[in-house]
């Protein structure tokens, strides 16, 4: 949607300036078509590429050209974009992804790449612009909060012919690279059943507002319906990847006063705050209740006892993810891929 012009019909402030949705809107043209007009693209016609020029310079609409040339390739570099995570310790990033990152880093220098990295902060226009004021080819994205609120800007990255890759689940936008969550969930349950445990907790949202959280649980329970087990939703306690809402998650599995002998939370922090949840209230870990995560990341290796958990390939994902964008800056077509995850037993399972 058009932002309103000044009475001069201008837009002094540097929060309004203005998009290349905004020209598309003034202009009856799609955005692509505006990028395409304003890069000098002869699939435009000149009446049109004209009426858009106008327009551009009607709303003083700049244009990085150095910054243009780069769709096409050329300066041999990626960036990468982090989804801004609302952790406590001030970092913003999962942890997850931050040990992806050597991987990517690694992998870019061996191609002979640079790498820019970044926020994607949600303001209107990252998904629109990125490539005309960042010098890179194509994009890696990492994490993304609720799916449904972020598919529409994976949707426009689509549209206006970005290229991009993504970890994450596979949605049918865009290539995705990311780990076989059903298959992870599914060995968390078989391991807990064969130790024992009969009535399984499962701590995170399984909607398809988080797709991998989903099919983590969706392995839980194929494994639990395949043992002969029941799959009980009171059982099931929605919490976001965060230690707090992991931590409270638990107090409310406990408070319903429904049996249970093990967790299996959605990632490694959520567990975090389970271990926490379940010492105050004097289940000790594992004797009174096993204790699985998800992710691997290096603080499961600290806590007490230390953390059983999925562990994602991040080696692996951080290459496939560059190799990917990498064959798509060359023309070729691009796939989904998914990686195969791995139980790691530790003492809480």
């Amino acid at each position: 949607m058009a932002r309103p012009a000044s009475p001069s019909g201008s837009r002094s402030p540097a929060s309004e300036r203005p998009t290349s949705f905004d020209i598309a809107e003034l202009a009856g043209v799609s955005q692509p078509t505006v990028s395409r007009a304003l890069r000098g693209d002869k699939t435009v016609s000149e009446r049109t590429r004209m009426r858009i020029e106008a327009i551009a310079q009607q709303l003083n609409y700049k244009v990085d050209r150095a910054a243009s040339s780069l769709r096409r390739g050329g300066v041999k570099t990626l960036a990468l974009l982090f989804f801004e995570d609302p952790l406590p310790d001030g970092s913003n990033i999962n942890p997850f992804f931050l040990a992806m990152l050597g991987s990517i880093l690694k992998t870019c220098s061996q191609r002979g790449y640079d790498l820019l990295t970044s926020f994607q902060r949600w303001s209107a226009d990252w998904h629109v612009d990125y490539e005309d004021t960042r010098r890179a080819d194509g994009l890696i994205l990492l994490g993304y909060g609720d799916w449904e609120d972020y598919r529409a800007r994976v949707e426009q990255l689509v549209a206006q012919g970005t290229r991009f890759v993504r970890w994450g689940a596979p949605s049918g936008v865009g290539t995705t690279i990311g780990c076989d969550n059903v298959a992870g969930g599914r060995a968390a349950g078989e391991h807990l059943i064969a130790r024992g445990c009969r009535r399984v907790a499962y701590i995170g949202e399984a909607s398809h507002h988080y797709p991998e959280f989903r099919d983590r649980y969706a392995g839980l329970a194929d494994a639990l319906r395949t043992a002969g087990l029941p799959v009980d939703p009171g059982l099931h306690v929605d919490a976001l990847s965060v230690e707090q809402k992991g931590y409270e998650a638990v107090q409310r599995l406990i408070a319903r006063d429904i049996a249970f002998d093990a967790v299996f939370c959605a990632s490694d922090l959520i567990a975090l705050g389970a271990l926490r949840a379940l010492s105050e209230a004097g289940r000790s870990v594992p004797g009174d209740v096993a204790l699985i995560g998800f992710d691997d990341i290096p603080a499961a290796t600290h806590t007490h006892p230390p953390l059983t958990t999925v562990a994602q390939d991040y080696g692996r994902g951080g290459a496939e993810l560059v190799d990917t964008l990498i064959r798509q800056i060359a023309g070729e077509v691009t796939h989904d891929l998914l990686l195969p995850s791995r139980l790691v037993v530790r003492a809480s399972a």
